[in-house]
């Protein structure tokens, strides 16, 4: 049987040796060296050289399992897949490549585990913090080894609200400006930081009571759903409890603010 909170641990490990190596580049960090695979879809020899340390990292805890990464280190290009019968990996080297690109803080280091199909195991790195959020499925969710749980805030009237900006796909931006606008009305206001796992990982430990975004992938997200449950948060699709893994829209939240969320998104959102 296996013991996910020592894998996580170990995972935590792999995943800071992978941050390290992105805060040594970051010094001197050359633009010329980026690859545009879409105006606002960036992509850097930092991004593929750490997915393949963490692809190697966790080979060696779990070789049996399979892999989802971005950068297509497993094989392939893009969207990679190799999936193991029992346990899957879903890896983003480097969540955040715009602001890393521009040397903007922040950006991360986020996988997350599959087994059977659902989330085990977590890890979010946050590199210029040097913040590690770690959850397990039922063991609960930590920064740097200390517990983590979900802001208290009543309402959103009381709330700090993450967000992500769309960066294809525009044809739901009228829309989306419109919950944007809602939010900035009924809130402390609204951030945009430049990465969904650190969005997710900040409403895990309380820094901010919600976050949506859509358009995002399972390996922008993974660890970071993970971490906002088992911190006493609720995730979701916008306007139902879909499974946000794959649907490619997520709300999460301190629960408390979770249904005024979906109402305002429901108000405006018609994809």
């Amino acid at each position: 049987m296996t013991d996910f909170t020592q894998l996580s641990l170990g995972l935590a490990e792999v995943c800071r040796r992978a941050g390290q190596f992105i805060r040594q580049e970051a010094a001197s960090f050359d633009r010329s060296r980026v690859e545009i695979k879409g105006v606002h879809d960036l992509v850097s020899y930092v991004d593929q050289e750490a997915e393949r340390l963490l692809v190697a990292g966790l080979r060696e805890l779990l070789p049996e399992a399979g892999f989802i990464t971005e950068e297509g280190t497993t094989g392939g290009s893009g969207l990679a897949t190799s999936t193991g019968t029992e346990y899957t990996w879903i890896i983003d080297p480097l969540d955040g490549t715009t602001n890393f690109i521009h040397g903007l803080p922040c950006y991360c280091v986020s996988v997350g585990l599959l087994h059977q199909g659902e989330l085990a195991a977590g890890v979010v790195y946050e590199v210029t913090r040097d913040e590690t959020f770690r959850a397990v499925r039922g063991g609960g969710a930590f920064c740097n080894e200390q517990p983590i749980r979900v802001s208290e805030a009543p309402g959103l009237g009381q709330s700090l609200i993450a967000t992500g900006f769309p960066y294809t796909q525009f044809g739901e931006l009228d829309s989306y400006l419109q919950i944007l606008g809602a939010f900035m009305q009924r809130t402390h206001g609204v951030r945009r930081v430049g990465s969904a796992a650190a969005d997710l990982a900040w409403v895990a430990a309380g820094r901010f009571e919600g976050f949506f975004e859509f358009n995002l992938n399972s390996y922008d997200v993974a660890a970071g759903i993970l971490l906002v449950r088992e911190a006493g948060g609720r995730v979701t699709q916008f306007l139902a409890d879909g499974d946000p893994l794959f649907g490619r829209q997520v709300v999460a939240s301190n629960g408390r603010v979770h249904e005024e969320m979906q109402a305002t998104i429901r108000e405006f959102w018609k994809a």
